[in-house]
């Protein structure tokens, strides 16, 4: 068996690839967003900034906010008929 080389970033490229209108200075209160318990949200990866990014499976699903851990939130999702938990900062996380 050949092992699997690279972290979980690899083969991503498409996914994780920003606008050109969009690139540059993230905004500060992009960072600084605040989320309710319940509130419904959308995961959108910042690709400048790797902390608290979940894995790119998950790119593109709508969750739910159960609470916040430090400066990052708890999300649950549905993965296919499995509940799933991630933790995820804010800048990655858009309101729906």
């Amino acid at each position: 068996m050949v092992k699997r080389v690279g972290s979980f970033r690899r083969k991503s490229r498409h996914k994780l690839k920003k606008n050109k209108a969009l690139r540059g200075v993230i905004r500060i209160k992009d960072y600084f967003k605040n989320f309710n318990e319940g509130d419904k949200v959308y995961l959108k990866a910042e690709p400048s900034i790797q902390k608290g990014m979940y894995f790119p499976r998950f790119h593109g699903k709508v969750g739910h906010v159960i609470k916040k851990q430090g400066n990052c939130y708890k999300i649950q999702i549905k993965d296919g008929s499995k509940s799933k938990t991630l933790i995820v900062h804010p800048v990655h996380l858009r309101g729906v």
